[in-house]
């Protein structure tokens, strides 16, 4: 499936826009914050080569997010490891989402929002699963998302060297998880996600399989 304009262009030409796509990077990692991004792009100069962050290498990722800011309307939200531990992921995950909508220099008529939930917004909202998947817009929230995200990580692994923060950007591979054994937790760990608390000794269930961990 390759993500079009499509229902965009419908929503235009029924009802106006501005319409924004909104998506999210980072809900899976042990470490770091998620971060949501909203888009609006500018019908008439959509980069070419738009498509879910996660079926694009990273140097493209990282073009095509310069060329999506340089063209398009962009908001972005940040919910820090203290709100993801105080609200839950999913809680934390949808106040970034409306943070980034806020964040947008116009105000959407229409927010397409990834996912099955829908954050509390000053416009109405739609969701689409796989929304990354089907709609540029949302796809390019993607890869501003995932690109800002990454940058952050990277940023991580200079004050907190040894954790490989800039290889894995907070997910729980095997490398980060040996690095929390002889390193220890930082304060930027979700304490409320379980090989965290295996970690600190807050929890005596094993690790177990932790694949879901290793996504967007």
């Amino acid at each position: 499936m390759k993500a079009t304009f499509e229902l965009e262009s419908v929503e235009l030409q029924l009802h106006g826009g501005p319409i924004a796509g909104v998506d999210e990077a980072g809900r899976g990692p042990l470490a770091g914050p998620v971060v949501a991004a909203a888009v609006i792009l500018d019908p008439e100069r959509i980069p070419e080569g738009i498509a879910d962050s996660k079926e694009i290498e990273p140097e493209e990722r990282e073009r095509l997010a310069r060329a999506i800011r340089a063209t398009s309307k962009v908001g972005i939200g940040i919910a820090d490891v203290a709100r993801i531990d105080n609200d839950n992921i999913l809680n934390a995950t949808l106040w970034a989402m409306g943070e980034a909508v806020k964040q947008l220099p116009v105000r959407p008529r229409l927010a397409l929002i990834d996912g099955n939930k829908a954050p509390i917004l000053p416009c109405k909202a739609r969701t689409i699963v796989k929304g990354d998947a089907k709609c540029l817009s949302i796809a390019a929230a993607s890869i501003v998302a995932k690109v800002f995200r990454d940058e952050l990580m990277t940023d991580l692994a200079r004050s907190f060297p040894g954790y490989g923060f800039e290889r894995h950007k907070g997910y729980g591979t095997a490398e980060h998880q040996q690095a929390i054994g002889r390193l220890g937790v930082t304060i930027h760990h979700r304490r409320s996600f379980k090989p965290i608390q295996l970690a600190l000794g807050l929890a005596t269930e094993k690790a177990g399989d932790i694949d879901e961990m290793s996504g967007a």
